[in-house]
């Protein structure tokens, strides 16, 4: 069981917070394979270095990892990956990820002045012409 070498690409600029752009990418590595059940990661303080972003960011991403048993860090061995946790646990990282880019994107919108019957309307708008001609990532 080696030090697995993460691959995380942050946005700064995308207002979803560091944190959780950590666990949600080292939540989607695990579903996706990358990295695997007993796989080794780097401690927060070198993950931390590695991305130029404070300890706490880190430890906090860690942290509701460690809560989900996404990892688990034992004391004076590492940070390792879990068995993969239920599915309700993933699911609810999911509806986190969801509520905090929608009150961004509602708080943007209140912000450059549009009114909440504006804001619902292009939500339903945008939603129905998704459901006609979903858009390919």
């Amino acid at each position: 069981m080696t030090e697995k070498k993460l691959t995380l690409h942050l946005d700064f600029h995308s207002g979803l917070p560091i944190y959780t752009q950590i666990v949600n990418q080292i939540q989607s590595q695990v579903a996706n394979k990358i990295i695997k059940p007993g796989d080794q990661l780097p401690t927060v303080r070198a993950l931390a270095s590695d991305l130029r972003v404070n300890f706490n960011t880190v430890a906090r991403a860690y942290r509701i990892l460690n809560e989900a048993r996404i990892i688990s860090t034992q004391q004076g061995r590492g940070t390792y990956i879990t068995e993969m946790p239920p599915p309700m646990v993933s699911e609810k990282l999911r509806h986190e990820s969801l509520a905090a880019l929608t009150q961004r994107f509602i708080a943007e919108a209140f912000r450059l002045g549009f009114s909440e019957r504006e804001v619902s309307q292009m939500v339903r708008d945008k939603l129905k012409l998704n459901k006609e001609a979903p858009i390919k990532e």
